[in-house]
């Protein structure tokens, strides 16, 4: 099947169905110009995200941890929304039932407008604190280093899943809850190859969902996936919609 083939395919999917899920991964934050922080352009003083993300990192040099998440801050700092962001705020205020699960930390599908949204990995705009857990939006660039909170005076941490720590039960149930009952799952700029997210097509799949695969490479599950498509996020997504 050739690309306007598939793009119409989906978009007759879509234009019937009443429930919609969306998962979306770093090939859409690259449109914007984020870079992935696990490859070259990610490195920060020859350190490995691996080597910070961690509760045993913060224990052991918070400071460091916090001067690496203000560097990722800056850097993010000057990166906007794309129309493949913009395109799902459409689709969403589209749809009967709608629900978008980003595997991305950097904030860009709620700045574009998403409201319906589970950002599984955190955010990195928003701070928790380690003393009595109040999580507050925090987009201080650059952010104080060691900030603390204003309520108990204890020191914040990124409001991030680190390697390690168990993602937030509340994001999963509506995950799941979103993929058991969608009609069309779109799977847009992930390989879907990191758990939890990996077993998201197969879920959507069981319960009769179509499954698109919008991605700018091929990956291990485009041949699982009813149609997949090669392409950048910022050129595939709104052509949904037209």
């Amino acid at each position: 099947m050739n690309i306007d083939a598939a793009l119409q395919d989906i978009r007759s999917r879509l234009a019937q169905a009443k429930s919609v899920t969306v998962l979306t991964g770093a090939g859409i934050s690259a449109d914007s110009g984020v870079p992935t922080f696990r490859g070259a352009e990610g490195l920060w003083k020859d350190f490995r995200p691996e080597e910070l993300a961690s509760p045993d990192a913060f224990e052991r040099d918070p400071t460091l941890v916090w001067e690496w998440y203000n560097w990722r801050r800056e850097l993010l700092a000057t990166k906007s929304p794309n129309p493949g962001h913009h395109a799902l705020v459409e689709l969403e205020q589209r749809c009967e039932r709608f629900w978008l699960i980003t595997q991305n930390v950097d904030g860009l599908h709620a700045e574009a407008g998403s409201r319906k949204l589970s950002e599984i990995h955190g955010n990195i705009w928003k701070v928790r604190c380690t003393g009595c857990g109040v999580v507050k939006d925090n987009r201080d660039v650059p952010i104080e280093i060691l900030p603390k909170c204003l309520t108990c005076h204890g020191l914040l941490r990124p409001h991030i899943v680190w390697f390690g720590e168990s993602l937030d039960p509340e994001d999963l149930h509506n995950s799941y809850e979103a993929l058991r009952s969608c009609e069309v799952l779109l799977i847009i700029g992930t390989s879907g190859m990191v758990y939890p997210a990996a077993s998201f097509g197969p879920i959507a799949k069981d319960q009769g969902a179509f499954v698109a695969e919008l991605n700018l490479d091929s990956t291990p599950n485009s041949d699982l996936v009813d149609v997949a498509v090669q392409g950048r996020a910022k050129d595939l997504v709104p052509q949904l919609l037209s």
